[in-house]
């Protein structure tokens, strides 16, 4: 294993075991079996490192939606076919791995002003992305002509809080049900009705 990757899921462990603020980067160092030089050698500092594996899962929800929507099959498909299926990618990308997914939904909350800051921009590059798939629909006719970057930013952070509560309660609800709340959320935000957000439901609405 490379050492920033052997560096990374040192931490991973570490940070999901002992908690972020009770693991120093000399513990982090010394489990990874590496000096403290390496470790500078590829971070700046413990919250450097913190942020990269937010990254990580923070692209990967991201290239999933992206991956999604540049199917060629939901470009002329309803919002409603979209954003189930811009969802279920979503969701299905960011809980892959449930301590990478605690590390990025959980850990990362408070836990200092780079970490916040970063967050904060990934919030934004959401809303602004929601924001457009909603100026989508309305150009369409499918909702309501109006603004709708303030509900996109409530929308995130929903979001965001109900993967959160999954990662403290997986072994209560699946990741579909997960999916299901968050694009039930997403509807409602819209004022789309109907729908279960079921793969049966998407694929009886993609002629819409």
């Amino acid at each position: 294993m490379a050492r920033r990757e052997r560096l990374l899921a040192t931490a991973t462990e570490l940070f999901t075991t002992r908690g972020y603020p009770a693991t120093s980067v000399e513990r982090i160092c010394g489990t990874a079996h590496l000096p403290l030089r390496a470790f500078y050698e590829e971070f700046e500092s413990r919250e450097s490192l913190l942020i990269a594996l937010h990254n990580g899962v923070a692209r990967a929800g991201m290239e999933a939606a992206l991956t999604v929507l540049g199917d060629p099959a939901l470009e002329a498909a309803a919002a409603r076919v979209r954003i189930t299926a811009m969802g279920r990618a979503y969701v299905g990308a960011v809980t892959d791995a449930a301590a990478a997914t605690r590390i990025a939904f959980v850990d990362i909350v408070g836990a200092g002003r780079a970490v916040e800051e970063h967050r904060l921009l990934w919030r934004g590059l959401w809303s602004d992305f929601l924001t457009a798939e909603a100026e989508r629909a309305v150009a369409r006719g499918e909702v309501p002509a109006r603004d709708y970057s303030l509900a996109m930013v409530a929308l995130t952070g929903a979001s965001n809080e109900l993967v959160a509560h999954w990662t403290r309660h997986s072994a209560s609800f699946s990741r579909e049900l997960l999916a299901d709340e968050l694009i039930h959320h997403a509807l409602a935000t819209l004022g789309i009705a109907g729908g279960d957000g079921s793969a049966a439901g998407t694929r009886a609405d993609e002629g819409n």
